[in-house]
């Protein structure tokens, strides 16, 4: 009789797991094509982005309004004469004018050359703020696959540890088993189900993190994501080098603030030449409207007293130059060391994913098999079930943390060298390293 409970006992678990199995959503892969699909949501609805966009033009604009030619100055006035001695018919009593400044010594030329690098830095400044905002949704994306793929993970354990349960029970029913086995497989499975309600907390979390990148509504519905399959290693190239200093976000920056800098350089240089007007002045007399004398001026302020206050303004502009000569050296050093960084860090998760997928993770679900029957029949103990269980599932949790970490650093990657998306490092990773070095970089 108890013989016949044990099997009974089995497909009793079996029907309960059966039942309490809900039927999963689909899954969505996160491609690199849908993880640029997300991004391209992200450059229409991110406020920060359209505050960005919006000071670009706002800078654009001020660069075009620069004037050249400063607005003529009109004067009007008069005379008042004592007729014993002179008379007004003679010289006239009502003067006028108008004084027009030159733009003779290349003034306003540097100004508006100024302006034009200031809104050139404020559009790569916002270009940047994509790109980077870019890189924190895909590494958000993929931190959501992450989450979902832990979250599915538990929800296997449990339905597993349910299964064992109900089994444990099986087994101290028909006399072949130990209240403690039960005692303990209830309690293991207690903590399990408060871990997956944390899993989905999490979840949650990571969700909310995207939809604030996508400047959505914090509770707002997303797909179940999944991982990808394992990426292509890029290797370290001379050529990759070259690309990441030629277009990483924050070096080009840089090179836009190098610009400006130059530019306000060029503006303190010409601020000590005198500023030239040329004035017309005319006399009527009132009496009769009649026109009586001109003159012709010319008129220059002479930067005499403040020589030194100018010499003082280009050597702060000339300093600022050469601060930011200096950051744009130390940022390309730490753009090669961060590109050769990210390549190895991502050789190194694909060799463990690898490891983990060929190697470990089938040996870990031999071992469970093989524990589980040797406990199921008599012949095993518990204690190695349960740490067979718990090597298969750090294994897959291992695994999918190697993937979301693997496709996290190739998004850095993307945002060193200045790439479009995931798409294009992926073709230059399946380029061999050969060809590419042979070759210019290309954006």
């Amino acid at each position: 009789m108890k013989i016949f409970l044990l099997p009974c006992g089995f497909l009793a678990a079996w029907f309960s797991v059966a039942s309490e199995t809900a039927v999963s959503p689909p899954l969505t892969v996160l491609t690199p094509a849908l993880v640029s699909a997300y991004s391209e949501t992200l450059r229409t609805n991110h406020p920060g982005l359209r505050a960005a966009r919006s000071r670009a033009t706002a800078a654009a604009l001020a660069a075009q309004s620069v004037r050249r030619w400063e607005d003529p100055m009109a004067k009007v006035g008069g005379s008042v004469f004592n007729r014993a001695w002179m008379d007004p018919q003679e010289q006239g009593d009502v003067a006028y004018g108008v004084e027009q400044r030159l733009p003779l010594m290349g003034k306003e030329k540097a100004a508006r050359q100024l302006a034009e690098a200031e809104a050139a830095l404020t559009t790569e400044e916002a270009e940047a703020q994509f790109q980077e905002l870019r890189r924190d949704l895909a590494q958000a994306l993929f931190a959501a696959a992450l989450a979902a793929e832990s979250l599915r993970i538990g929800e296997e354990d449990l339905v597993w540890a349910d299964r064992m349960v109900a089994v444990a029970e099986a087994r101290y029913t028909s006399g072949l088993g130990t209240q403690f086995e039960v005692l303990r497989l209830q309690s293991d499975r207690a903590r399990r189900a408060a871990r997956l309600a944390n899993e989905r907390s999490l979840l949650e979390s990571r969700r909310s993190a995207v939809n604030r990148l996508l400047g959505l509504d914090p509770l707002a519905a997303q797909p179940a994501f999944q991982l990808p399959e394992l990426a292509v290693p890029v290797a370290f190239t001379t050529n990759l080098v070259r690309l990441a200093l030629a277009y990483e976000p924050r070096l080009k920056v840089l090179g836009r603030m190098r610009r400006s800098a130059e530019a306000s350089v060029a503006v303190s240089q010409r601020a000590s030449r005198p500023d030239i007007s040329l004035g017309v002045d005319g006399l009527n007399y009132s009496g009769s409207g009649g026109f009586r004398q001109g003159m012709f001026s010319l008129s220059f302020n002479l930067p005499w007293f403040n020589r030194a206050n100018y010499r003082r303004e280009q050597l702060r502009d000339r300093a600022r130059l050469g601060a930011v000569a200096d950051d744009q050296m130390a940022m390309a050093l730490a753009v090669q060391a961060e590109i050769h960084h990210l390549t190895v860090e991502i050789a190194a998760t694909q060799r463990e994913a690898v490891a983990l997928r060929d190697e470990v993770l089938p040996r870990a679900q031999q071992a469970l098999d093989v524990a589980q029957a040797a406990w199921t029949n008599g012949r095993g103990m518990m204690n190695d079930v349960l740490e067979a269980r718990r090597m298969l599932l750090d294994s897959r949790l291992m695994f999918a943390q190697a993937v979301a970490e693997q496709w996290s650093a190739l998004s850095e990657l993307v945002l060193c060298c200045g790439l479009g998306d995931l798409e294009a490092l992926q073709m230059l990773a399946r380029t061999p390293a050969a060809a590419l070095d042979s070759v210019p970089p290309q954006p």
